[in-house]
């Protein structure tokens, strides 16, 4: 090769190094010198988060002067990492390790969450106590951060938890109030601002809360802690002692239709909802349908003396315990023969109730059961409440008007079976029922308040008076419910055993018992019902449930100082109301 042409390839070389040179350095010039605002807002972006802060949810507070906390809000965290950060600085078996050992976690399982590579983001415990978490932070783990989040708790795990309700893990109520008032329960969000490290880390000194949300509202309930504790405490007892497959009560305020306890059984633990099953979860107190047998005679009573067919002393012939109607024979637990109406009602017979029912007409019974509340929703203010199974006399068969006012051919709620008694007690005014006193939002302000609303007036004060007395009866020696009976209180109610129906017909072996009644007689303040569904060995509603209803009504008494002798105040009622049924 000649001089020229090395001279040539010289000069080519000592022009592209030159070029080279001089783009590295206009480069250089220009991210030292030039405009560099974007470049920087594209680094700072990546090293900035923006999250939404769920806002706080309002808190329960029963319906007792001590206004105890129900449910609240508990400050926690979710443990979260970032997969990629973690894997390209091989710290997965290290990292895994130690969440594992401060979370109480498999560690296997851990590292499975870890190991994805590319992902960016992963949670590895959600819902972690602040005192926890702030053991994570200090570890100073790579790859590692907090987002902060609220647990719900509920102080006495399984109590009232058919009203009550949970919340899930995105922050909505899936049952009971915390489901039917979730839009006041739920909190308006917030934003939190942060920064993280070269590994992704959130460096915690520099977090801002740009929007701190605002609370939900408080709900104030009706129910009374300490008698939900009693009614919880004694159906556990008879779940106990009757080997019954399940058992519910109710008990109410008559005047105002506040509901003071609901229990169901079984129940489970507001705090592991996620362990429970749906049979668990039921609130049978208002979501189970069933045949109440002689629990509902007293409507049939009411109806038939409020439309003067009857007085407490007309006469009926009993049959001697067995009577046939339309073919079909109709027996009584024990036989008897001339009995009046009244000790119809104590002695429970079904061939009375029959007769007195076909003097009432079928016509005149349907509506009178469907001003008591069946067949229809009571309004409650919880989800799932069922309507029951009652159709029109059209739809009945030629038996219907004698065994519907016994409690067979009809399905109904033990809220129904109960109002009817609240009816009674309540000079034969019907009360909306409801759970929710009043809702307060997070300046104290009242936005929501329930107050004692009359639905209808089913029979005429002498009505009820006599029905008062008469249930009474049905509670003295003799009488079907004398198990109910408490020292220093008089109390009315009846009992009920039905058969329950199935696919062959009824069964011989398996009956629902049940009591409901009220007290004092003079001047009623509290409702009640117990329902047991299949006891074992006893059957019956005067055996099983009445003396349940009999231990919960005395510490209730005690607790609230109620008196035969009618020393309780009573609350005088001036909503208007339908008076179709006055006469």
């Amino acid at each position: 090769m000649n001089d020229r042409g090395m001279l040539f390839r010289f000069c080519l070389m000592g022009l592209f190094m030159l070029s080279v040179s001089t783009v590295l350095g206009v480069r250089l010039a220009m991210l030292h010198l030039g405009p560099h605002e974007a470049r920087l807002e594209q680094i700072e972006r990546m090293h900035r988060f923006k999250q939404d802060l769920l806002g706080r949810r309002g808190t329960l507070l029963d319906g007792s002067g001590a206004r105890s906390l129900l449910a609240l809000d508990l400050a926690a965290d979710h443990v979260c990492a970032d997969p990629h950060v973690i894997l390209q600085a091989d710290a997965l078996v290290p990292t895994a390790s130690r969440l594992a050992e401060l979370l109480d976690l498999d560690v296997d399982a851990v590292a499975v969450r870890l190991h994805q590579p590319g992902r960016r983001y992963t949670r590895v415990q959600m819902f972690v106590p602040r005192e926890i978490s702030r053991a994570v932070v200090d570890e100073n783990l790579t790859g590692v951060f907090l987002r902060p989040a609220h647990l719900r708790y509920y102080p006495h795990g399984s109590l009232a938890c058919h009203i009550l309700g949970f919340v899930n893990h995105e922050g909505v109520g899936s049952a009971g109030i915390e489901q039917q008032y979730d839009r006041y329960l739920r909190g308006r969000p917030g934003v939190i601002q942060g920064r993280l490290d070269a590994m992704r880390r959130e460096i915690y000194t520099e977090r801002v809360v740009a929007d701190p949300g605002e609370p939900g509202h408080t709900i104030e309930l009706t129910i009374d802690q300490h008698i939900q504790l009693v009614v919880e405490r004694e159906l556990d007892a008879l779940i106990a002692s009757s080997q019954s497959q399940a058992a519910w009560a109710i008990v109410q305020d008559v005047r105002t239709g506040e509901i003071l306890a609901m229990a169901s059984r079984p129940g489970y633990d507001l705090n592991d909802f996620r362990n429970s099953t749906p049979d668990q979860r039921l609130n049978r107190a208002i979501g189970v349908n069933f045949e109440p047998g002689s629990s509902l005679k007293p409507a049939a009573f009411a109806a038939a003396l409020n439309e003067g067919i009857v007085t407490p002393d007309t006469v009926f012939h009993a049959e001697h315990g067995s009577w046939l109607y339309q073919g079909r024979p109709l027996r009584d637990v024990s036989a008897q023969g001339y009995l009046t109406v009244t000790e119809g009602l104590q002695k429970s017979s079904n061939i009375l109730t029959a007769k007195m029912s076909l003097m009432l007409g079928n016509d005149r019974l349907y509506q009178y059961l469907r001003d008591f509340g069946l067949g229809q929703p009571l309004g409650i203010d919880l989800p799932g409440e069922e309507a029951g199974i009652f159709h029109p006399p059209e739809r009945w068969y030629g038996i219907s008007p004698t065994r519907i006012p016994i409690g067979q051919g009809i399905a109904t709620t033990a809220l129904q079976v109960l109002t009817v008694q609240s009816t009674i007690a309540n000079d034969g005014y019907r009360m909306r029922p409801y759970v929710v006193r009043r809702i307060l939002n997070a300046q104290g302000d009242v936005v929501l308040e329930n107050q004692p609303s009359v639905v209808a007036r089913v029979i005429r004060s002498d009505t009820a008076a006599t029905m008062r007395e008469m249930l009474h009866v049905a509670t003295e020696d003799g009488g079907t419910g004398r198990r109910a009976r408490f020292a220093g209180m008089q109390v009315a109610g009846k009992t009920g055993t039905a058969q329950k129906p199935g696919p062959g017909g009824y069964s011989d072996t398996d009956y629902i018992a049940s009591f409901a009644g009220f007290f004092p007689v003079d001047n009623p303040v509290i409702a009640m019902i117990i329902v047991a569904d299949e006891p074992r060995p006893l059957t019956g509603g005067g055996r099983v449930a009445a003396p349940v209803f009999a231990v919960i009504g005395e510490e209730i008494s005690r607790y609230l100082g109620l008196y035969t002798d009618g020393a309780s105040p009573r609350m005088e009622i001036v909503h208007a109301a339908p008076d179709s049924h006055r006469r």
